[in-house]
């Protein structure tokens, strides 16, 4: 005969897994809601690099136009869609909606910044062959972009998206690590997605190609080098149940479309990660 009958609990409270939940780049990049089409068309305006001139032996001043440049992003439509029976949420542990709610919108949130990334991949400019970050390799990328004119200045509009390996690295500088160096400091103040160091708000990004091997693909861009429009309202988010055949539901939707403006704007970095992955 048991001299004993255990009893097991389960807590209802559910633990998030280990995922991206929220859009990273969506700040990053100039936003256009679009309220009506499947195209959204940016218009880059410039001089062309005009330079100055004197008047002409005829006394004219001579006239020129300026450089406009129509870039359109297309938009596609993107869905997640989960569903759950009744008796699945009634006989399932912790608050099925919620999980329900909450996952569907992680994943339009990673496709959002998926769009961005796989964009950024189209830029031409590079940092030359795979090292690891290091302050060299920073200043190598924003030398890039200044010699393109690109106003690195703009310390607000200026972003570099690095993945976990390459954030480790920089770690070990005293530059990026200390705090006589960074301006925006994520261990004190409000919480920040970014850390502002060396003119650049630098993001670490989980999702980026080649992530954890030896060519990883990071980027230092500015805000104004790539667009990406987005229906208005932007994320469409609705849950709901089907009385007559007992289920629940929860979907997320947006219509959206990424593209480079200006390619100058962009320096891909090939990053080595492999030194820091899992063994």
């Amino acid at each position: 005969m048991p001299a004993t009958a255990y009893q097991i609990q389960y807590r209802q409270e559910f633990i998030s897994a280990f995922e991206q939940r929220q859009s990273l780049l969506s700040t990053t990049v100039i936003r256009e809601a679009v309220i009506k089409g499947n195209q959204a068309t940016f218009l880059v305006a410039g001089s062309g690099s005009a330079t100055a001139v004197t008047r002409g032996v005829n006394g004219l001043i001579p006239a020129r136009n300026d450089d406009l440049n129509q870039y359109t992003a297309t938009l596609v439509e993107w869905h997640d869609l989960v569903q759950r029976t009744g008796f699945n949420l009634f006989a399932s542990q912790g608050d099925g909606r919620r999980i329900m709610q909450e996952t569907t919108m992680g994943v339009i949130n990673r496709k959002m910044d998926q769009d961005i990334l796989t964009e950024l991949a189209n830029a031409t400019q590079d940092a030359g062959a795979a090292a690891t970050l290091s302050l060299s390799k920073v200043m190598h990328a924003v030398a890039i972009l200044g010699n393109a004119d690109v106003p690195v200045t703009e310390e607000d509009k200026m972003f570099g998206v690095i993945s976990p390996a390459g954030y480790a690295y920089l770690m070990q500088t005293k530059e990026f690590a200390s705090a006589d160096y960074v301006e925006v400091k994520p261990f004190s103040g409000p919480i920040r997605q970014f850390r502002r160091w060396a003119g650049i708000n630098w993001i670490m990004h989980p999702n980026l190609s080649g992530a954890g091997g030896a060519t990883e693909l990071c980027y230092i861009y500015h805000r104004d080098a790539i667009g990406q429009a987005v229906n208005t309202g932007e994320i469409d988010m609705k849950v709901g149940v089907d009385e007559e055949q007992n289920y629940s539901w929860a979907r997320c939707s947006v219509f959206m479309g990424a593209k480079i403006l200006q390619n100058t704007g962009i320096v891909k970095i090939t990053h080595d990660g492999s030194g820091y992955a899992a063994t």
